[in-house]
């Protein structure tokens, strides 16, 4: 999304489905416009790394990451049934860069 190009910032999607059945999800929803990650060999490998794993599903849970460019987590919101606010997800972006 371009306001997060602007703010210096790279928005990315993370599954632990195989790379082709991201496209086909990405396709089927009219195509998403931001970098999906396949997280599928090892299963789960880096969600379990950054504690998203379910294991108990086998899934990433939902979860917007806010990550420094040193890799270090910065801020951390899960969403169950819902979809991040990318206006609130800006706003939280500016404040950890203006600290």
């Amino acid at each position: 999304m371009k306001q997060f190009d602007e703010a210096g910032a790279a928005l990315i999607g993370l599954s632990v489905d195989s790379g082709p059945a991201l496209g086909a999800w990405s396709t089927a929803m009219g195509g998403i416009r931001h970098p999906l990650l396949a997280d599928f060999w090892p299963h789960g490998g880096v969600a379990k790394t950054y504690g998203l794993f379910n294991e108990a599903a086998g899934i990433v849970n939902r979860t917007l990451l806010i990550i420094d460019p040193d890799g270090v987590v910065r801020h951390t919101e899960a969403h169950q049934r819902t979809l991040p606010d990318p206006a609130a997800a800006l706003s939280k972006l500016k404040e950890l860069q203006d600290a």
